[in-house]
């Protein structure tokens, strides 16, 4: 198959990445209750992730994906990827999600928050 096949065979809007970062996810329900797990990227895009699941996720489940991003904001702060979509494909173990709204946020620095929390506990006392 040449390379022109090769494209027009691969339906994808956007170019793949890979890059494999750790992650969390929730499946999100309309009855309120939740799913969570963990996960490692395999590959992205600007409009999908591949990820990871020991968990089911079944095509079509609403899902909110925590990445842990490579760069930090001003070289101090470290980011998060959250992103929120469905699911296309799970196979193997491996879900294909579709990314419909997405955003950075900061992230503390690991054992900051039971530090902040610790320092509210002795203030109280």
């Amino acid at each position: 198959m040449g390379l022109q096949q090769t494209r027009e065979a691969d339906r994808r809007r956007s170019d793949r990445f890979d890059i494999e970062r750790d992650l969390r996810f929730r499946a999100l329900n309309k009855r309120g209750g939740e799913e969570a797990g963990e996960g490692k990227t395999v590959n992205m895009s600007s409009s999908g992730v591949l990820f990871t699941s020991g968990q089911i996720l079944r095509p079509g489940r609403r899902v909110e994906l925590a990445i842990s991003w490579p760069a930090q904001l001003n070289n101090k702060c470290a980011l998060r990827l959250v992103a929120r979509g469905r699911i296309v494909r799970f196979e193997n173990g491996l879900a294909a999600m579709e990314i419909q709204q997405y955003e950075f946020r900061t992230q503390s620095a690991p054992g900051l928050a039971s530090a902040v929390a610790g320092m509210a506990k002795l203030a109280v006392m």
